[in-house]
């Protein structure tokens, strides 16, 4: 069993977590609830700020757990049972909180272009009464730190004190320090530090601004998993009692309920047709191109649109327990369990905010003690460019007269020109893109994890029966019968009493000829062989079995019969014979057909350098034919295999490389657990095995290639984004630090450093969002 496959005793819960900023936050809420009792696993998506645990026992221990976020200084709940109303709530939330946003930045420019117009007035290119002076610039960064700043200080504070400090730990220090040392030189200008009330000012102007697009893009990432939500309508027509149609709430229909569709409606509950034949378009569930054609006994699934007719729907499933529900909930788990290469990043981001501190105080060491005596042209060269630097602005360092006044302004600009929220935001805003544009295609993959082994497959192993073929086998020719019409009507009289795919297949057929049903007195089934059975009014046994079975039985036979059972033609076919009494009545050819797409979805894998295989239970000749037909070599095939030895198999194959495993995810269930990569195809049913890693919704095979190649380019822009980030806080902290001012007499200004860290995490944002229409 690999370590994907989950502990069947643990409990999977998703929680909505709010007050993460950063990827320190991510690090310090995982810190969090690993640490507690009964989780097993923890993984925290800063994008869609949700946790995904796996607890042993949520009942006892989910209590704990939030209060212990709460102390971190983390609001937490549980997400709702029907992930339909949870992202519905959870999209009005983000709503308000982009409002908040807003609000919060009109503050900050307001105040920042206040600013300006002062150091307009202060270098004489305005004349306006008070703007200008150092008590006017005094006084709008102490409102706006104790306005649109105070949350982000009190945040700070808190993360601190709890001992995981996070992005607004930093701007927090950054901007206080800044506040608390120009308030020193207003106040005791004889310390010779220059004044920078504008920092603060202009430093969470630009934090806002970046926070506010930030938290804009942000929304715009779960606008695929909106889009699946709309599919369910609020209202649907319900059947009553007396005859009579209402409009009713979707949430207030039970099971064996019916309810009316008309033409253009969007089916609101999973269901089955009782009356009525219409096409319905499936593909904004599976991406199925071509309408399901709809009759009676029908199953479908809410989300679904009716094109035609009006259909009438017996309800099976509501709420959570619908496959749009089960799809959406699976999409969101998949989008809060991160991908390896992500550990990495937040690992990076939790203990970065400590590497900032450590660098501040030691940029703070050195220029105080060290740099100003190595390099002393750096104090004459700035020292005298203001006369009295603390009668007015300089950015941080470019003022200092002292080596304690440069050590403490270059420390500060460490500590605001630090970002780690790009780090955090890298790979969970192209997870989230990639999970909700995969479901869009009707691929479900289950976590970033997997979108990662997606991308490094080098072989699939493929299943034969319901994976390259459509697992329903069917007539496909009838031989040696005079009469087909009393043949399908003798053997589905005698196959109805039969589980036998092969019986489904006659039983399927003699529908074709609405013949009359007659009355089995009794039926025999010899394993094996066939069944045999006594037809009220029928003189002599009917048999429906193996040719040679029938033979055995005295059926007539000659020379062309047995030729025709040994055609080549016929080769990996059933062939089934129906007898009455010695008569043959004749041979029923039956046969799994390729799924439509399976060339074609082939020919792309290959073409992506893929190595395939087939792995097949199933006789040596229907595996030959099939692989002969999909261009399969016989190197690459293996028939006959017993559960146990296709897994011997998969991990011999396994040693050349990460390797998939594809099957119909029921009968498969060991070999999908075993591969690197279990996937499933099937209808919307079978989303719930825990054996798949990824589920191509539908039969449509053709989905394979799509999601291998939007898995690639998913950890292409991941990448991207990881070398963005890393790359602009090893250019900025050293140069932050004073890396380029003995030479070039190069700083990085504060306030640019925060548009620069603003746009950085907007960068990742918007390289996710390209993904959309990659």
């Amino acid at each position: 069993m690999s370590t994907k496959a989950k502990q069947s005793s643990n409990e999977t819960i998703l929680l909505d977590v709010e007050g993460m900023k950063c990827g320190g936050c991510v690090r310090a809420v995982e810190d969090t609830l690993l640490q507690q009792k009964g989780v097993c696993a923890a993984s925290v998506n800063l994008v869609t700020r949700t946790a995904y645990l796996d607890l042993t026992d949520p009942s006892k221990e989910l209590e704990p757990i939030l209060d212990a976020l709460a102390l971190k200084g983390f609001t937490a709940q549980l997400r709702l049972t029907n992930p339909i109303e949870s992202i519905a709530e959870t999209n009005s939330y983000s709503a308000w909180e982009l409002w908040r946003q807003w609000q919060r930045l009109i503050v900050a420019l307001l105040l920042l272009v206040l600013s300006v117009l002062g150091h307009l007035a202060e270098g004489g290119n305005l004349e306006i009464p008070v703007i200008g002076t150092l008590s006017f610039h005094a006084a709008l960064a102490t409102i706006a730190l104790i306005g649109p700043g105070r949350s982000i200080l009190l945040g700070g504070i808190r993360a601190a004190l709890s001992g995981g400090p996070t992005m607004d730990t930093l701007v927090g220090l950054g901007v206080s320090s800044s506040y608390l040392a120009s308030l020193v030189a207003l106040i005791w200008p004889q310390v010779g530090w220059p004044c920078f009330f504008n920092e603060p000012v202009m430093l969470l102007g630009f934090v806002l601004l970046g926070r506010f697009l930030e938290e804009r893009a942000r929304f715009r990432t779960g606008r695929a998993l909106q889009q699946l939500v709309q599919l369910q309508p609020d209202k649907a027509r319900l059947f009553l009692r007396n005859g009579l149609i209402r409009e009713v709430r979707v949430g207030a229909i039970r099971p064996g309920e019916r309810v009316q569709l008309l033409a253009g409606d969007r089916i609101p509950v999973d269901g089955v047709v009782v009356d009525g034949k219409s096409a319905v378009d499936v593909s904004s569930l599976t991406g199925e191109s071509l309408p399901l054609e709809a009759s009676p006994g029908t199953e479908l699934s809410s989300g679904s649109l009716n094109l035609q007719s009006t259909l009438i729907l017996e309800v099976t499933r509501v709420g959570a327990e619908t496959a749009l529900a089960r799809i959406i909930g699976l999409v969101e788990q998949a989008q809060a369990r991160k991908a390896p290469i992500q550990r990495l990043a937040d690992l990076i981001a939790g203990r970065f905010c400590y590497g900032v501190v450590a660098l501040a105080l030691a940029t703070f060491l050195f220029w105080w003690q060290l740099g100003a005596k190595f390099w002393p042209n750096v104090l004459d060269a700035y020292g005298h460019s203001l006369i009295h630097a603390h009668t007015a602005h300089s950015p941080l360092g470019s003022g200092a007269q002292t080596p304690l006044g440069l050590a403490l302004q270059l420390a500060i600009a460490v500590l605001v020109v630090a970002c780690p929220c790009a780090l955090g935001l890298a790979t969970p805003t192209v997870i989230t893109v990639a999970s909700g544009k995969a479901a869009r295609l009707g691929c479900l993959f289950r976590g970033g994890d997997v979108i990662e082994r997606a991308a490094s497959l080098k072989r699939i192993v493929f299943d034969k029966t319901g994976t390259l073929t459509l697992g329903r086998p069917l007539v496909s020719e009838v031989l040696c019968s005079l009469d087909p019409g009393r043949m399908f009507q003798l053997a589905s009289c005698i196959e109805e009493n039969s589980r036998h795919p092969l019986a489904h297949a006659v039983v399927h057929e003699a529908k074709k000829y609405k013949i009359e049903t007659l009355e089995v007195i009794s039926t025999t089934t010899v394993p094996g062989s066939g069944i045999s059975g006594v037809i009220k009014d029928v003189e002599g046994v009917v048999r429906v079995g193996t040719p040679e079975w029938i033979r055995f039985e005295g059926a007539n036979w000659n020379d062309q019969i047995q030729n025709d059972v040994e055609s080549t033609s016929l080769k990996g076919k059933s062939i089934v014979g129906v007898s009455c009494g010695t008569e043959l009545l004749g041979l029923i050819v039956i046969e799994d057909s390729v799924r439509p797409d399976a060339s074609l979805a082939l020919a792309r894998l290959r073409k992506q350098g893929l190595n395939l295989s087939i792995l097949s239970g199933d006789r040596k000749e229907a595996v030959e034919r099939l692989g002969e037909e999909l261009g399969f070599e016989e190197s690459q095939l293996g028939w006959k295999l017993l559960p146990e030895k296709k897994l011997e198999q998969i991990e011999l194959l396994r040693q050349s490389g990460a390797l998939a495993m594809v099957g119909d995810g029921i009968n498969d269930a060991p070999a999908l657990a075993a591969a690197d990569l279990g996937i499933a195809v099937g209808t919307g049913t079978q989303i719930a095995q825990e054996s798949a890693d990824l589920v191509l919704l539908g039969d449509r095979l053709e989905g394979l290639p799509a999601a291998l190649i939007l898995a690639r380019r998913t950890m292409q822009k991941i990448k991207q984004n990881l070398f963005w980030a890393f790359g602009y806080n090893l250019i900025a902290l050293p140069i932050a630090a004073g890396l380029l001012l003995p030479s070039y007499g190069l700083l990085l200004s504060p306030p640019i450093a925060a548009l620069l860290m603003a746009i950085s995490s907007i960068t990742v944002v918007v390289n996710a969002l390209t993904l959309k229409s990659a």
